[in-house]
């Protein structure tokens, strides 16, 4: 194993740049990510218009976390102006922000949410995915009550805006952009390589991210585990949120990268099938002294997908690991 740096080395100068392809990752996969979530938000809206009752909207709901979990990892671009992205998906909530602000809003039936343009200026806390889960999940929430429901509807409208608009900048010149990455007059990405690194820089810190946050959050430590810190444990999609990052950053590896990466397949595929072992949505094993195991090796498992990924894909694209826009948090 004395070799293995020198080996990674090695393939980072022997790699080909068109094993690499920016417009495939572009055109079938950022594309249509954005445009499901737009899709999926705005039938949520819809639904809202019609009836806050919880049971019909929590389908749609789901629908479009999972639109979302296709994309939440692409930090960069048209989600993250305006701090969108955050707003999407307010978590980790470490001082319990989200409920605080809802609270807020019930308590002084602040007539904002009948003002699209002014509750755009509601705190972060209170308005996307989260929010919604709250609102939709929590048994301190009544989504039928009146001003309830306005809020619920307020906040369904305010995503399904952020989410067509993001989709939108996307179609209408962000796409082009990326493409061209590299190209005469293209100021966002002198070069392709830069381009290249946007991609696998967000690919990177999605696993990252998956490993440390939805996993390392709820298993806490050894004497200390906290199942309660899981991501929307309120609707039981913890362990849903963990698979579908894992698929969806494979799916990207697979669109930006037109070359075998049998490390890279391997490890994903054993995270995926670590995940798919898992018969609990919440994460509430990590309390149990012989179960935590099954959730710490899970996250062990995208921990060597990442692995592979630095070492397999980087090279393959010439690039290494830049800045995120998670980074910062």
């Amino acid at each position: 194993m004395k070799h293995f740096p020198a080996l990674i080395a090695a393939l980072a100068l022997t790699a080909s740049p068109a094993l690499a392809d920016l417009a495939h990752a572009v055109d079938d996969y950022i594309l249509p990510g954005y445009a499901a979530f737009a899709d999926t938000t705005a039938a949520l809206s819809d639904a809202a218009a019609d009836s806050c009752e919880p049971d019909t909207l929590k389908s749609d709901w789901n629908a479009a976390f999972d639109a979302w979990m296709g994309v939440s990892h692409l930090r960069f671009g048209p989600v993250e102006d305006e701090g969108r992205s955050v707003i999407i998906a307010f978590w980790p909530d470490a001082k319990g922000m989200t409920p605080k602000g809802l609270s807020r809003l019930i308590a002084d039936e602040d007539p904002i949410v009948k003002d699209p343009k002014a509750f755009k200026d509601v705190s972060v806390a209170a308005r996307g995915l989260f929010a919604l889960e709250f609102l939709l999940y929590d048994d301190q929430f009544d989504a039928t009550a009146p001003y309830t429901c306005d809020l619920v509807r307020a906040v369904t409208a305010d995503l399904a805006d952020i989410a067509g608009k993001v989709s939108d900048a996307w179609k209408d010149g962000y796409a082009e952009t990326l493409r061209t990455a590299g190209a005469p007059g293209n100021t966002t990405y002198l070069t392709r390589e830069e381009g290249l690194q946007v991609l696998y820089t967000n690919l990177v810190a999605g696993l990252e991210f998956t490993a440390n946050e939805r996993l390392g959050r709820p298993l806490g430590t050894f004497d200390s585990p906290r199942p309660n810190r899981a991501e929307a444990r309120r609707s039981e999609r913890s362990l849903r949120n963990v698979t579908l990052s894992i698929n969806a950053l494979q799916n990207l590896t697979d669109t930006l990268v037109d070359a075998p990466l049998p490390a890279t397949d391997a490890a994903f595929a054993a995270a995926a099938s670590t995940a798919a072992e898992l018969n609990d949505p919440t994460f509430d094993m990590v309390s149990d002294v012989s179960d935590r195991l099954k959730v710490e090796i899970l996250q062990q498992k995208v921990k060597a997908a990442e692995v592979a990924v630095l070492s397999e894909v980087g090279p393959a694209l010439g690039v290494s690991k830049g800045f995120n826009a998670g980074d910062g948090d």
